[in-house]
């Protein structure tokens, strides 16, 4: 088993890109922090222990690498590569539903709807 794999290999492999072309053009165009340093290098070798930072949609993502994968297997395999390091994301709060009785479980009864125009009725007053 190799100790060292191409950064974006090891991407591709842990299943942060859907594509190992996605993964090298991430890595080319400097999103990628290796320990901390960014870098260009597609072809920079990583191992474990060694930390990755980049951005993942709307979240941070900071990665400390467990293992080095033979292969892009099922993601419950890739999941075993890494340790998630990033911060919690801050929960938002969701409002609460006009009718909590309801709660979007399909088309609300009658009497559910009632009480719904009984209490925007009271809320107007």
């Amino acid at each position: 088993m190799a100790d060292k794999l191409r950064l974006d290999k090891w991407l591709w492999h842990a299943r942060f890109f859907k594509t190992r072309t996605l993964a090298a053009a991430r890595v080319g165009a400097g999103d990628v922090r290796f320990n901390g340093a960014r870098t260009e290098k597609r072809s920079q070798m990583v191992g474990p222990d060694d930390v990755l930072t980049f951005a993942q949609g709307d979240q941070i993502r900071v990665i400390r690498i467990d293992a080095i994968g033979q292969r892009r297997g099922p993601a419950s395999e890739a999941q075993e590569l890494y340790t998630d390091l990033s911060p919690p994301e801050p929960k938002t709060r969701k409002s609460a539903p006009e009718n909590p009785a309801f709660e979007g479980k399909g088309r609300p009864t009658k009497r559910d709807r009632r009480m719904l125009d009984l209490s925007k009725a009271r809320s107007l007053e």
